[in-house]
């Protein structure tokens, strides 16, 4: 079954079940500071977890893009990956573990036609927080699953949370034994021997972990699960490598052409990340991240130059980065129209960044002749661990390519010290990485909410003072700050600078009331609201609109499709200060703006 097949047959399944379609949302967090990028299929939902009434209603299902780094170095293997598709079906406060897990039940034997007698599954083993799954089994063997192949694991195998605070519960998880040798006498699923392929992850979401680590019942219990798309259709097709899926085939294909080599053992590391690697950056590029020092542009940078470095390992000499990514462009340009449409920034910025890098792998070689001419090299003939994770570091040279170059003046590295330090850095990269891509929870916290709101009224007062081209590109809001992105092709002057300000202010000042109402989004659009990010949106939106003209003021000063917070009306905002206007990128500008 190809993974189109597997798709399409997922979101009918679900819609059949009474359940909405989810429209595939940008793998940019909007209004949310606790995560780079969409990392799951519920990530855009969790202010629906935690009780806020959703458009369409209590039963979701979605096809998501998303993208993972936490796990960048195992890329390379036959099954891991950092951008990724995700399936998820959703029951906000509505059905719980029976239905959940029947169904899932029913899709993996009716619909996907796998042997039953080959799934096994897990439920959580139970601990002082919360006890032993013992309804799941229950359900589990009612369907026909006997009390061998049913596992209950501890919290690291069967707890799912968004991160260290927020919803969360115990899940169920699903195996199908792919016929392999077990690795021993106590084999089991969850074990990554290979044996058991974990096909789909059912969550019970019924709690909510306060930041001073207790659990408290949610408003409501959800229902959140996960199948990864590109793993699920290499077991369907009987593949233990989903580089051999058709998702992948044209890139390997093309990765093969240009280095002149065959995917073989020796080759097949380099070319499963080059591969990855630029669908990942392909996709983000795409979605509006430009290469960069920090925060996201940093990761597609990492990812670029990994890229480069694998590229030079198959013997590269060519640019050869936008020719992978034009196959991925190829590849998805019927799901994802705007890949197409942003094909020349991702090919451009691609070209760019890998000519810049080859800059600094010439540089790296002149620091690589300096290393080996000190007199402690002399010495030692053998270059310190520390010294060739510097060139690691900061030229981005594999360990094996110093290693070559050592050799060829007669040098050893120290290789064993090499990985120490990596592994070092590792862990302190992780830690830090946990931390921002813990889970997504989006903060509403009563400065978060203030300045979501600050956000609709700076967005239109740009739109009165430089005119109806402009328009929203992107936002970031931390309980600090609000980061406002929008179109326009000048530096705005001190004077327009403090028009808008004023302008907002004004509104503020008259405290204007905030009203939402739901509605279709051609009603929507018909009513004036403005809404650019169409393709996120649903059958049903909520609409916010600043200054109701019930309330005697006589007109709406702003009215947009969102998903909220906001405050109930502009008093409670307090005054808004413009710190900062900068440019981002060709007709791109950026306001950075805080209240005081």
């Amino acid at each position: 079954m190809k993974a189109s097949d597997l798709k399409k047959k997922y979101l009918d399944f679900f819609v059949k079940k009474g359940h909405q379609i989810l429209s595939n949302v940008s793998l940019i967090p909007e209004n949310d500071p606790s995560a780079l990028f969409i990392n799951s299929g519920m990530h855009p939902l969790i202010p629906y977890l935690l009780g806020e009434t959703h458009p369409l209603g209590k039963r979701l299902v979605s096809k998501q893009r998303c993208l993972r780094t936490q796990d960048i170095e195992k890329i390379g293997n036959s099954s891991h990956l950092t951008f990724f598709e995700m399936l998820g079906n959703w029951s906000l406060g509505g059905y719980w573990k029976k239905e959940a897990i029947e169904w899932s039940w029913e899709f993996l034997t009716k619909e996907l036609n796998l042997d039953h007698k080959r799934i096994s599954v897990s439920c959580f083993a139970g601990d002082k927080d919360s006890p032993k799954d013992e309804e799941s089994a229950k359900i589990w063997k009612s369907l026909g699953i006997p009390s061998e192949r049913i596992y209950f694991l501890g919290k690291e195998e069967n707890w799912w949370s968004v991160g260290e605070t927020g919803p969360c519960g115990p899940d169920t998880e699903m195996f199908y034994d792919t016929g392999q040798k077990a690795c021993g006498p106590d084999c089991r699923p969850g074990d990554n021997c290979g044996k058991y392929f974990e096909i789909w992850n059912d969550v019970f979401m019924e709690f909510n972990r306060l930041p001073n680590g207790k659990l408290e019942k949610l408003k409501q219990k959800n229902i959140d699960t996960g199948m990864g798309v590109e793993r699920t259709a290499a077991m369907l097709q009987g593949k233990d490598d989903i580089y051999q899926t058709e998702l992948f085939s044209g890139l390997i294909n093309q990765i093969e052409e240009i280095s002149k080599k065959k995917y073989e053992d020796n080759n097949q590391k380099a070319m499963r990340i080059i591969a990855d690697h630029l669908r990942a950056a392909t996709f983000a590029i795409a979605d509006g991240v430009i290469p960069s020092n920090t925060e996201t542009g940093y990761v597609v940078r990492r990812l670029i130059r990994r890229t480069i470095r694998y590229g030079r390992q198959l013997d590269i000499n060519q640019l050869f980065t936008f020719k992978i990514a034009e196959k991925v462009i190829l590849s998805y340009q019927k799901e994802y129209s705007h890949l197409k449409e942003n094909q020349d920034l991702v090919l451009d910025q691609l070209q760019f960044e890998e000519e810049k890098f080859q800059k600094a792998l010439q540089k790296g070689l002149k620091e690589f002749e300096k290393i080996i001419n000190s007199d402690l090299i002399d010495k030692t003939k053998k270059i310190p661990g520390k010294s060739v994770f510097f060139l690691y570091e900061t030229y981005g040279f594999p360990w094996e390519l110093t290693a070559e170059l050592a050799k060829e003046k007669g040098l050893l590295v120290a290789r064993e010290e090499f990985f120490k330090f990596q592994k070092e850095h590792q862990e302190k990269s992780r830690v830090s990485s946990n931390k921002k891509f813990a889970g997504g929870l989006a903060d509403h916290s009563q400065e978060v909410t203030k300045l979501h709101t600050a956000t609709h009224l700076l967005h239109q007062a740009l739109r009165q003072i430089l005119g109806e081209q402009v328009r929203q590109v992107g936002s970031n809001i931390t309980p600090e700050r609000l980061r406002f992105d929008f179109t326009y092709s000048e530096k705005l002057t001190p004077g327009q600078i403090k028009e808008v300000e004023d302008l907002i202010n004004e509104q503020i000042t008259q405290d204007l009331v905030v009203k939402m109402e739901m509605m279709s989004l051609e009603k929507a659009k018909k009513q004036g609201a403005l809404a650019f990010f169409t393709d996120k949106y649903g059958e049903k939106v909520k609409v916010y609109s600043i200054g109701d003209p019930s309330t005697g003021s006589g007109q709406v000063f702003s009215q947009e499709v969102c998903g909220g917070p906001h405050v109930n009306s502009l008093g409670e905002i307090g005054r808004v200060k413009i710190m900062k206007e900068e440019a981002v990128g060709a007709g791109r500008r950026r306001i950075y703006a805080r209240i005081k």
